[in-house]
């Protein structure tokens, strides 16, 4: 492992920003490219994006890598050298471990000859809201490169460190999040038959919706519902309220299954809210597409597994958490695999989680197998 990589790393891990915040992680990217194998940088993708840009000398496929740029709303309880200096910020998903990878990568494209294609490193911003890879999909100067094949890695702690995880169904779950808002009518709270409570119906609604959960992992039907914030009224015991609102998150394999669920969970709040008079509002946000993946490209990812002797792993199904490359994998030949960050590797989001260095040399070796592959 390079000594800069590993300082580069460490450098992000201490100076994280939120999404849509990253113009300072952009700006140590870019200055490490400058430094180390310069090349053309389009700035500014959708947000703060880079992407980093070589070009060989023949027309050929372009092979597009990504890692993104921002870190989670969490305060770091590690206290290494290397801590977070931003109080309440950290890098608790290894979006740090990532971008050294795909920067490690410009050591080893200096030193090639390839005759045709081009390579872009892509540094993505705002993946932990579901907005960035929507954003720089959708800005001109993203559209204009022309990708051939899209692929990219997350790190999951919980698995062999360095082993290679691959899903045939794709990487991760589509994802959405919604509020359900319901108004009635105040009251005294001596007389709350004068008014009109949500209290009952907010009730019924989530004993419905736990109803419409489907668990079963391998099942194409597979369907999860979590209530993950409740509210009603005030703490003001005179008075029966008129307002309440609830907000879930709920995931399914694919978008087919994702409209369907929509449309379940509309008609029951549409026919609760009616049965108890109350007006009704469901407002959806933070939406995460499936990571589907291409057979092509989940074969170049074996064969660079291979290369490397790495272990493999096989996975039946997609991971239950939101990955905003599903943007890609709709418009591109994708895909997305995992890397083991070790047994003993506290949890992605959890406020002790650190980015295992261990895995940084494997990761820049299997991106550099896959353009290998691609390219020669």
């Amino acid at each position: 492992m390079k000594e800069e990589i590993l300082a580069l790393r460490k450098e992000l891990h201490q100076h994280p920003e939120l999404s849509g915040q990253e113009s300072a992680t952009a700006s140590r990217i870019q200055a490490f490219v400058q430094d180390h194998h310069p090349t053309r940088i389009i700035t500014g993708l959708g947000g703060h994006g880079l992407a980093v840009i070589y070009n060989y000398q023949n027309s050929g496929p372009t092979v597009a890598i990504r890692c993104e740029l921002d870190a989670l709303p969490i305060e770091e309880e590690n206290t290494f050298a290397h801590r977070s200096h931003t109080k309440g910020v950290s890098h608790k998903c290894g979006h740090d471990g990532h971008m050294a990878m795909v920067s490690g990568l410009v050591y080893w494209l200096k030193e090639q000859a390839f005759s045709r294609g081009k390579v872009i490193l892509l540094f993505q911003p705002a993946e932990e809201t579901g907005q960035g890879a929507y954003r720089v999909l959708n800005d001109g100067k993203f559209k204009e490169l022309d990708i051939d094949y899209f692929f990219a890695l997350h790190n999951i702690p919980g698995a062999p460190l360095n082993s290679i995880i691959t899903m045939q169904r794709g990487f991760s779950a589509e994802v959405q999040s919604l509020a359900i808002k319901l108004v009635g009518k105040e009251a005294h709270a001596a007389e709350p038959e004068n008014g009109i409570n949500p209290a009952l119906a907010i009730a019924q609604i989530t004993v419905a919706l736990a109803e419409l959960n489907f668990t079963d992992p391998q099942d194409d039907n597979f369907r999860v519902l979590t209530p993950v914030h409740l509210t009603m009224g005030q703490k003001a015991y005179g008075i029966s309220p008129a307002a309440g609102e609830l907000h879930y998150t709920i995931r399914t394999w694919n978008r087919e299954r994702m409209v369907e669920l929509k449309n379940s969970i509309t008609n029951l709040v549409a026919q609760i809210s009616a049965a108890h008079q109350l007006t009704h509002q469901v407002d959806w946000f933070e939406y995460f597409p499936a990571s589907t993946n291409d057979s092509a490209c989940n074969e170049y990812v074996d064969k660079a597994a291979k290369q490397a002797g790495l272990n493999t792993y096989a996975r039946p199904y997609p991971f239950k958490f939101g990955e905003d490359f599903g943007w890609f994998s709709r418009e591109y030949k994708s895909t997305m695999f995992g890397l083991g960050a070790g047994r003993k590797t506290p949890a992605l989001h959890h406020a002790d989680y650190d980015f295992p260095d261990e895995i940084l040399d494997t990761g820049t070796k299997m991106f550099q197998a896959i353009i290998s592959q691609i390219l020669k």
